[in-house]
């Protein structure tokens, strides 16, 4: 519906636009796209989605979303990857991001969401923790993965768990009470020797 609502959003790239840059069982994680930006605007403004984000909708036009998509697009964070999550047929199915990338200490702070609820409970969200855990250690020189979750989400706790996250503390923060959870490099290459496979161009240098 967006896209019909502004055909020039169609057929408008920008350099590493869509490339894949991982790979799961279940998902393949890419870099963002501006022909996200009617996916991202549906699941932004979704009341539920905002609530297991410990978040607000967003309340912004769509024209107005789009210029800020196609912002966010040229002019990224060194600090941060934003990145979208299809399933291995291609489908836009969610988001994921490292935010916080701390060479110096060798850390990174992740986040996840699959937004189309038809993918909820069928292993989709753990194979994209998974991806992306392994997809930040193979491709970034950072030792340490961590993130936080609402502590009533026992969906997300589980995912994560799966990929081999610990809970190490709980976290008030903004009114919200989190639950902090992490995994090393180090255990991570117990669990998994094999890191995933890396899109075209990807380093293991970042």
């Amino acid at each position: 519906m967006f896209k019909r609502a502004l055909p020039w959003l169609r057929n408008r790239t920008l350099p590493d636009e869509g490339k894949e840059v991982a790979r799961g069982e279940k998902v393949v994680i890419r870099r963002k796209k501006l022909d996200d930006a009617a996916n991202d605007y549906s699941w932004r403004t979704d009341e539920e989605l905002a609530r297991l984000d410990a978040s607000k909708p967003l309340r912004m036009s769509y024209p107005d979303f789009v210029k800020f998509a196609r912002d966010e697009l040229r002019y990224s964070s060194g600090n941060s990857r934003r990145l979208a999550i299809d399933t291995i047929h291609g489908e836009h199915i969610g988001n994921c991001m490292c935010y916080d990338i701390d060479l110096m200490r060798g850390r990174a702070e992740l986040g996840i969401m699959i937004g189309k609820r038809e993918y909820w409970d069928r292993g989709y969200g753990t194979d994209a923790v998974a991806t992306l855990v392994a997809y930040v250690f193979s491709s970034m020189t950072i030792d340490l993965v961590y993130l936080h979750t609402l502590e009533w989400n026992e969906r997300a706790r589980r995912a994560f768990s799966k990929s081999g996250l610990q809970e190490v503390k709980k976290v008030r923060k903004d009114g919200y009470d989190f639950v902090k959870m992490e995994i090393r490099r180090s255990d991570w290459e117990t669990m998994q020797p094999t890191g995933p496979v890396l899109g075209e161009g990807e380093t293991a240098l970042g």
